[in-house]
């Protein structure tokens, strides 16, 4: 007769899954830190600037500021400024699109056909940063200038210039913006077209499938994470930029965020802070509905 044998049964030291509330509460201490966090430097500065805009706009700094709700604060800065406010999304447009035009080849090149050198070309990308923004900035005030490589280069093509120079000019406030914000245009987009599997692009080849329709078809649709991110990331900062129009542009190239600083060197503080809140407002409409347009799950 075959004898049947039983597992011996624990003795007390078996092991224990942790019970359901210590879980629990584990999940709501890790996000305590990062929840502070954002009270105390994100919801706190937000509360504090919604309600300076919505003081009198009559008082002064020697006198004070009193609570009055003023919602014409909103209106008075939006007939005020639109000029400004539509000039700063449209220097922001077109960076973010020229950005996207240098950096979708750039990041392209790097995650498919650098192979070894891979690793030095995002080095380089964002060897930018570890210079001031300011110096960026003023580097390309020296290469702009009249009697810089730039215009002497067009002038010996005898290509035409408007005015007869670049800086102080829109096209430096736009290049300066592009260049500055660039690597934040590459980096979402190598990160978005390195995870493509190879496989795939070369499924479309085997399918009779031209190189441009294998990137179009294939390519480009997987890449869009990348290239919705790279956008927002470059035109929500050049948006509100007010550096690259300070020194590389004039007063026809004043930005919104110049407004908004003169407005709080003033001591128009109701008047800037309903300027900075309609601009936050404005570009996260534009956010919401770019990201619903484009269908990118990955980042909704």
């Amino acid at each position: 007769m075959t004898a049947l044998t039983r597992a011996p049964r624990g003795n007390g030291a078996e092991h224990r899954t942790p019970s359901r509330g210590r879980r629990s509460w584990t999940g709501y201490l890790l996000l305590l830190p990062g929840a502070l966090w954002l009270a105390l430097f994100f919801a706190v500065p937000i509360g504090s600037l919604i309600s300076t805009s919505l003081y009198d706009p009559s008082g002064t700094l020697e006198t004070g500021y009193r609570m009055a709700f003023e919602l014409g604060n909103y209106t008075d800065a939006i007939r005020t400024y639109a000029t400004e406010i539509w000039r700063s999304l449209w220097y922001a447009g077109l960076a973010t699109v020229f950005a996207l035009l240098l950096g979708y080849p750039l990041a392209y090149a790097i995650a498919f056909k650098a192979g070894r050198w891979k690793n030095l070309l995002l080095v380089l990308v964002i060897a930018p940063f570890f210079t001031s923004f300011l110096i960026r900035t003023l580097s390309w005030k020296l290469i702009l200038a009249d009697n810089g490589v730039v215009v002497d280069t067009l002038n010996f093509l005898h290509l035409p210039i408007p005015n007869g120079r670049l800086l102080d000019t829109s096209v430096a406030v736009v290049t300066g913006l592009t260049y500055n914000f660039l690597p934040f245009m590459v980096l979402p987009l190598y990160a978005s077209l390195e995870k493509i599997d190879h496989r795939l692009i070369e499924a479309a080849g085997d399918l009779y499938a031209s190189p441009f329709q294998g990137f179009r078809k294939v390519t480009l649709p997987l890449s869009m994470p990348g290239v919705v991110a790279g956008t927002l990331l470059t035109f929500i900062p050049a948006a509100g930029d007010f550096i690259n129009k300070e020194l590389l542009g004039s007063p026809q190239q004043t930005m919104i965020g110049n407004r908004i600083q003169g407005l709080f060197e003033s001591g128009s503080y109701p008047a800037a802070a309903a300027l900075s809140v309609t601009l936050m407002v404005l570009i996260v409409v534009m956010v919401i509905a770019y990201i619903r347009r484009a269908g990118t799950e990955d980042l909704l």
